[in-house]
């Protein structure tokens, strides 16, 4: 198992697996490096996989640096632990904010950006669910019926295996004699209220700030975050950018849907 310390302390649980073109792979906001083991198999690149802090198996941290500032800057600093000059972000949900973060604030680190269902406008429906579940417990007390449960009300995902269920469930909860229990910090729950008493920052200049770099834009097609006319005024601004739209899928693809791993496959080979 391999660990960083942030400037601060904090020690960072990261994979490192595979050569050729350096992509660094962040995750969603409660998510960890497992959040990619489904499309890992299929990338021909030298896959770089990280848990922020307080998620995952990195170490918990104050509340107050569940930033996505703070974690862009735990980013970098993995870089350069690795001696990684210049990287591909992968971006799932907060993982592509972060990416548009560094596209922003140090650019001359990145050879791309691609975002996973995510956008520079953050549909209010989606937000709220996340605000529901982030930082709690899930009703279901054994991984079977966690999966069941995503089966029967999960709507927005067609055709997903119970195998598939169950792995992402086994990847997000602990199994205990109590029940099940989150694999990350319950205080993140803090930050993101926090994060939510301020007012919503524009994100268009982050988006506009990736200009120049190859992008690719993946949308779950019904997606309740990343809505169709946002996904449409970025590849307004951007129409160079590889592009997916996945059927059967919401908030987020895994990523290995054909759809998906065309427009990832394209992407790298752009890098």
């Amino acid at each position: 198992m391999s660990y960083i310390k942030a400037a601060d302390g904090t020690r960072l649980y990261y994979t490192d697996e595979g050569t050729g073109t350096p992509v660094l792979a962040l995750a969603g906001l409660t998510r960890n490096t497992a959040d990619f083991d489904h499309v890992a198999p299929h990338l021909d690149c030298r896959l770089i996989r990280m848990d922020y802090r307080g998620r995952g198996q990195s170490e918990w941290a104050d509340p107050a640096t569940y930033t996505v500032p703070q974690e862009a800057a735990d980013a970098l600093a993995l870089l350069d632990h690795l001696g990684v000059v210049k990287a591909a972000i992968l971006g799932t949900s907060r993982g592509g904010l972060i990416g548009m973060f560094l596209a922003a604030t140090a650019k001359d680190r990145l050879l791309g950006v691609a975002l996973n269902d995510i956008g520079p406008d953050i549909d209010s429906a989606g937000l709220d669910i996340i605000k529901a579940y982030v930082g709690r417990n899930p009703a279901q007390k054994t991984h079977a019926e966690a999966a069941a449960f995503r089966n029967a009300a999960w709507t927005q995902f067609k055709d997903v295996p119970m195998d598939r269920w169950l792995h992402e469930v086994r990847n997000h909860y602990a199994e205990t004699p109590d029940g099940l229990v989150i694999k990350y910090d319950p205080k993140l729950r803090e930050a993101v209220f926090e994060s939510g008493t301020q007012p919503a920052p524009d994100l268009w200049p982050l988006f506009d700030a990736l200009a120049d770099l190859p992008i690719c834009i993946i949308r779950g097609a019904n997606s309740d975050l990343l809505t169709a006319a946002t996904f449409n005024e970025m590849v307004r601004r951007r129409p160079d950018a590889g592009t997916a739209e996945v059927p059967g899928r919401g908030h987020v693809p895994f990523l290995d849907e054909p759809e998906a791993l065309s427009a990832l496959q394209d992407w790298i080979t752009r890098l």
